[in-house]
């Protein structure tokens, strides 16, 4: 059970960063997704979470360490509150640039056909 659990969390990791490398934003956006939810299951996984045990440690007796949860509920936060920036951002530059290449260096159009606003003020000032 353990090889697949890890076998999981590889995929998932591959996968993610596959997705990392593309050239669109919304595929970045996925793969981020998925690495936040590689990292959750290796720290629940690395925490031994075991079943029916009491979260209080008693003297001489088995406990369930509470920590290792404690920490996925903190990552699956801040996943969501990256992933939110994220989309926030996608957008904007999707509205500024008209395009959802992650690096823009083209300097692509808007779709009313006028450059889009990318670059810095060097490039749009009238040249003598």
């Amino acid at each position: 059970m353990a090889a697949l659990y890890a076998i999981a969390i590889g995929i998932l990791t591959a996968a993610g960063i596959h997705l990392l490398l593309r050239e669109r934003v919304f595929t970045v956006m996925l793969g981020l997704t998925l690495l936040s939810y590689a990292v959750s299951l290796f720290l629940l996984g690395m925490g031994r979470l075991s079943i029916g045990q009491p979260p209080v440690i008693a003297p001489g007796a088995s406990y369930a360490d509470p920590l290792p949860q404690a920490l996925v509920l903190t990552a699956i936060v801040i996943a969501f509150g990256m992933t939110a920036f994220a989309v926030v951002l996608a957008l904007r530059s999707l509205g500024l640039t008209g395009s959802d290449h992650v690096d823009a260096a083209g300097h692509p159009e808007a779709p009313d056909g006028h450059p889009a606003a990318a670059g810095n003020a060097a490039d749009k000032a009238p040249r003598p």
